[in-house]
């Protein structure tokens, strides 16, 4: 009996020290859950706009998919789908070996 107090006092005591008086964990998030609110469901361009066409040669269109450090912007943040994906970094890498589109970006 004396074995399992000390487990769950030495529990509680854990329990405390991550959290403060508001029961809010030390990083801001209420009980190890992330920021809240409503995210809406990304959807692909190119599923959902026919006329939204995927072309190595539309430098504008390639720039919206790659950050000004020169990498192309993930899936889970640009919000294609996998085959999408794959073909606008193809659709890339071929942009940047013709030299329409850099690797990085000039400027500081």
């Amino acid at each position: 009996m004396a074995v399992t107090n000390l487990k769950s006092e030495m529990r509680e005591k854990s329990d405390r020290s991550n959290r403060d008086d508001r029961g809010m964990d030390k990083d801001g998030d209420e009980r190890g859950r992330r920021g809240g609110g409503f995210h809406r469901k990304k959807v692909c361009r190119f599923c959902s706009d026919q006329d939204f066409v995927l072309d190595y040669k539309d430098v504008r269109m390639m720039q919206s998919f790659v950050t000004e450090h020169g990498k192309i912007v993930p899936r889970r943040i640009s919000g294609n789908c996998a085959l999408h994906q794959r073909q606008l970094t193809t659709a890339v890498k071929r942009a940047r070996n013709l030299a329409l589109v850099g690797y990085v970006s000039m400027g500081t």
